[in-house]
């Protein structure tokens, strides 16, 4: 955990700086529901392990800031047949979409092509990150979930929602 990423990552704290997120995001939970049970995976995701990671789950939630991690969860995620919950954020905005093409919605590839790069994405040292932009997308993304979950509602399937903390505004593009 360092010190940058303490503004927009609200399960952190000044005393947790230099320690794992794994290790210092469990202690958070224990601490406020010592009922939760946790699968702690403190490793990078990868395409070669991805797989395996989410194997045992019946959901999958991304919140990752490189477009080859989020690969690596998405082709994962498509070949066990799990939805995808994604969410983004970069400076005032954020967007959340959810891929599950067993559902019918487009895969991955159709919102972010293989040509995209990290490398034309600002990145968030260079471009900063509003904390209260994280805690938006991160809610509406567990609401996401707890609708596939139930299966109330109608899910972010094939459509990409928007948010402009700017002008406090959403929109809805399909993709």
């Amino acid at each position: 955990m360092s010190l940058s990423n303490l503004q927009r990552q609200v399960i952190h704290s000044d005393a947790t700086v230099g320690r794992s997120k794994t290790e210092s995001a469990a202690e958070f939970v224990a601490a406020r529901n010592p009922y939760v049970t946790l699968d702690l995976h403190p490793l990078a995701l990868t395409a070669e392990n991805a797989a395996g990671i989410l194997e045992n789950y019946d959901l999958v939630l991304d919140g990752t800031d490189n477009l080859v991690t989020r690969r690596a969860v998405a082709a994962a995620a498509e070949g066990l047949r799990l939805p995808l919950v994604s969410g983004a954020v970069s400076m005032f905005s954020g967007q959340l979409t959810v891929f599950a093409p067993h559902l019918g919605s487009p895969p991955h590839h159709a919102l972010y092509p293989p040509e995209a790069s990290d490398d034309a994405l600002p990145s968030c040292e260079a471009n900063g990150i509003i904390g209260p932009v994280t805690g938006v997308i991160g809610t509406l993304m567990a609401m996401e979930a707890i609708k596939l979950i139930i299966g109330i509602g109608t899910p972010l399937l094939g459509r990409l929602l928007v948010y402009d903390a700017r002008d406090a505004s959403f929109s809805e593009l399909s993709y």
